[in-house]
């Protein structure tokens, strides 16, 4: 998506059922010199729609499916200085889960939490996300 590009996120590992990002300072710093609250909610936000697209077969079984984010909230803890790291896991359980919903209900929905931390491994901000697999179209 080209504001995350402009963003400067980097995706730095996925996998089926997990994601991390990183997030540079620049252009994502506030005028007090920390990070900027909206982008860390955009990097943590993404994550859900990069686990769906490396999860769920969606040019296969799931064809005409899309991952959406239907809610999200964020806490933000400390400000962030230098790189954050963003990233969200879901369990083997709930991937089998999500998949079952979607195929005999036409949408899987799942609670994504991710954990943005800074270079020196701080928690700077936590997200909850409520996410659906559905079928669109």
């Amino acid at each position: 998506m080209p504001i995350l590009e402009a963003m400067g996120i980097r995706v730095v590992e996925v996998a089926p059922g997990r994601a991390i990002a990183d997030l540079p300072p620049e252009p994502n710093v506030n005028h007090f010199g920390v990070t900027y609250a909206g982008s860390l909610y955009s990097v943590a936000e993404m994550l859900g729609g990069v686990l769906a697209l490396a999860t769920f077969d969606f040019d296969g079984e799931l064809a005409g499916f899309v991952p959406l984010v239907k809610e999200s909230t964020i806490r933000f803890r400390r400000p962030a200085l230098g790189v954050v790291r963003a990233s969200a896991s879901l369990s083997d359980d709930e991937v089998a889960r999500v998949r079952r919903d979607a195929l005999s209900t036409g949408k899987g929905e799942f609670v994504l939490e991710a954990t943005l931390t800074d270079a020196g491994g701080e928690v700077v901000a936590t997200t909850v996300g409520t996410y659906q697999v559905r079928r669109f179209g």
